[in-house]
């Protein structure tokens, strides 16, 4: 058995290892861009696979996929959504600008394992192209500024919140739980006038539920996607409706709101809305960092310093030499928040 095959593009054939799911384009791209150990994220093999499954329903839908093409692509995409062929996509971040070879790294796989289940030589093009079946209606120029958009939009709805969330509920307990403990208050490390643990912790769970409600105002521009607009927005060669339909069927496959973006011009051509999603995380990031600081101050000792908060360690006892705090009401216990 050949160690390769040979498979050809526009720009003529190229010899792509035998066993492989990718094709010559994906091929091209190793030979010509494999800069640096960073790959593509794995997020946005799920974001893809999403995508070519919603276009090929969208497509179906409306009679330009053949039957035996939607349920071949729509299997292969169910695989690539399970986990399956992750070693299939092995191209690096520094590629064209575009992100023309990924997208074509996905149809290809996609189309190669079609043709595998359907019995078809690696490369055959048969039953489903890359090009004329998995990327229908489809341009590079609007398929990867989506892809970022849903890679974006599930990290942040599915993971990033959830994790937030319950930070800010664990604090909001300890804020009631401490609500009595009494402390001094400062301000530039000098004291000031008393509060308790409880408002001082509450004041981070209101930077919390800010930074929730900053990252929801976020997620509404994430969620028009740039699909339909094809090449440079006109939507050329997508039946009109294309991107209603297929932004529908983001939002069925993800159950979030993806919607398509009225103006295809400004999605395509900038990518305003996760800048902002950026500029919102970085919000994020100085305000845990502002939390952390704060805790770590306030625990520093235990024989100078502030020594206010104390790790509780089970099984551990306060040294004879760490004398204790002035009184019992200024002192407060912090367990451990593994």
């Amino acid at each position: 058995m050949s160690e390769f095959r040979t498979e050809a593009d526009s720009l003529g054939r190229v010899e792509v290892p035998a066993e492989k799911l990718w094709g010559a384009q994906t091929q091209r791209s190793l030979q010509h861009f494999s800069i640096g150990q960073d790959l593509i994220p794995r997020e946005m093999i799920v974001a893809y696979a999403v995508i070519k499954r919603a276009a090929a329903t969208a497509n179906h839908n409306g009679g330009r996929l053949p039957d035996q093409a939607y349920a071949l692509i729509t299997r292969v995409c169910d695989e690539i959504l399970g986990g399956k062929h992750q070693d299939m996509f092995p191209l690096h971040v520094w590629m064209t600008g575009s992100g023309t070879q990924f997208n074509m790294n996905v149809n290809e796989v996609i189309a190669n394992r079609c043709a595998q289940i359907a019995g078809q030589p690696l490369g055959s093009k048969k039953p489903v192209h890359p090009n004329d079946h998995v990327n229908m209606s489809q341009s590079s120029n609007d398929s990867f500024p989506t892809a970022m958009n849903v890679a974006a939009g599930l990290g942040v709805k599915l993971r990033l919140l959830p994790a937030v969330r319950a930070l800010r509920d664990a604090l909001d307990a300890k804020a009631g739980t401490w609500a009595d403990i009494v402390k001094i208050g400062r301000t530039h490390l000098q004291d000031a006038t008393p509060l308790t643990l409880g408002q001082e912790f509450s004041g981070y769970v209101g930077m919390l539920e800010d930074n929730l409600e900053r990252l929801d105002l976020a997620l509404r521009g994430v969620y028009r996607l740039a699909l339909g607009g094809t090449a440079v927005g006109t939507g050329l060669n997508a039946e009109p409706g294309f991107d209603r339909e297929v932004a529908a069927q983001v939002a069925q496959l993800t159950g979030l709101p993806f919607v398509a973006a009225p103006n295809k011009f400004a999605v395509q051509g900038a990518h305003d809305d996760l800048v902002q999603l950026s500029a919102t995380l970085k919000t994020l990031a100085v305000s845990l960092y502002k939390i952390a600081n704060d805790i770590r101050l306030l625990s520093c000792g235990p024989r100078a310093g502030l020594h206010e908060l104390v790790t509780h360690l089970p099984g551990r006892t306060r040294g004879n030499n760490c004398r204790p705090l002035r009184t019992r009401e200024t002192r407060a216990i912090l367990p451990s928040m593994d």
